[in-house]
């Protein structure tokens, strides 16, 4: 069976072209997973029929609310609309533990000391090792992006394929780490030609082309100067809806 990303959303922090704010998910024999929960993530998910009750992991590159500030929204939909009993895992790197309760804390008061239905676990990434979380192998390599915890690109290892996303960075020498190899790598580039701090451009990733040994390159987190130059990559651009196959 062929790995299959679904892309729930590719948009940056402030919705750029209109677009749903980072989430993939990815479907493999035996398992189907987030990568990153962005705050429309239920938006998403109602407007391409995706089963929420199958999704039994959700795994965080870094600790921004565009990249999981869905996660509330999505306990509280399998507590009080799934009623789901089967317990969640969410996977992010160190600070997700004390980061998720302080997030539902702050949208809903009291939130953080309910009692769900379900199991809700959290684990942390050992960084720069292969990490085995339910069933897949995930390793983490720090990259460079200031949000109070280590923000990181993911190498998931799944049904004999292997997907990377970078989650968000400037350049960095764990992008090519975390690439090398790759059947799929989900690429961060906001800007077009300007060099921001903490962000990736379309000038940085030219020159760093060769670094990039993954065999299909797709471009997401894209700003609207991007988004009005997308013609000129050398590389595919996500959009939102669009279904990813990787064999």
């Amino acid at each position: 069976m062929p790995v299959q990303v679904r892309v729930l959303g590719c948009g940056d922090a402030f919705g750029s072209g209109g677009r749903f704010q980072t989430c993939f998910l990815v479907s493999a024999e035996g398992t189907r997973f987030l990568v990153d929960c962005g705050a429309t993530v239920l938006q998403s998910m109602h407007r391409w029929n995706v089963d929420r009750a199958a999704i039994d992991l959700v795994l965080l590159s870094h600790l921004h609310g565009d990249h999981m500030g869905g996660l509330p929204f999505f306990v509280f939909d399998a507590h009080f609309n799934l009623r789901r009993t089967r317990p969640l895992l969410v996977a992010g790197p160190p600070g997700t533990r004390a980061r998720l309760p302080q997030m539902m804390e702050a949208l809903f008061p009291g939130s953080s000391a309910m009692t769900l239905r379900f199991p809700l676990e959290v684990a942390e990434y050992t960084l720069e090792t292969p990490n085995r979380i339910a069933g897949l192998v995930v390793t983490p390599y720090e990259v460079v992006h200031p949000c109070g915890a280590p923000p990181t690109a993911l190498r998931i290892e799944c049904g004999g394929r292997t997907i990377v996303y970078s989650g968000d960075t400037q350049w960095a020498p764990g992008l090519v780490r975390a690439a090398d190899g790759a059947d799929l790598f989900l690429l961060e580039c906001n800007a077009y030609d300007r060099r921001l701090p903490n962000h990736l451009d379309l000038g940085t990733l030219r020159e760093h082309q060769g670094e990039l040994r993954s065999r299909r390159i797709v471009l997401t987190h894209m700003s609207e100067e991007m988004l009005a130059h997308r013609g000129e990559s050398p590389w595919e651009c996500a959009e939102d809806g669009m279904t990813l196959t990787v064999e």
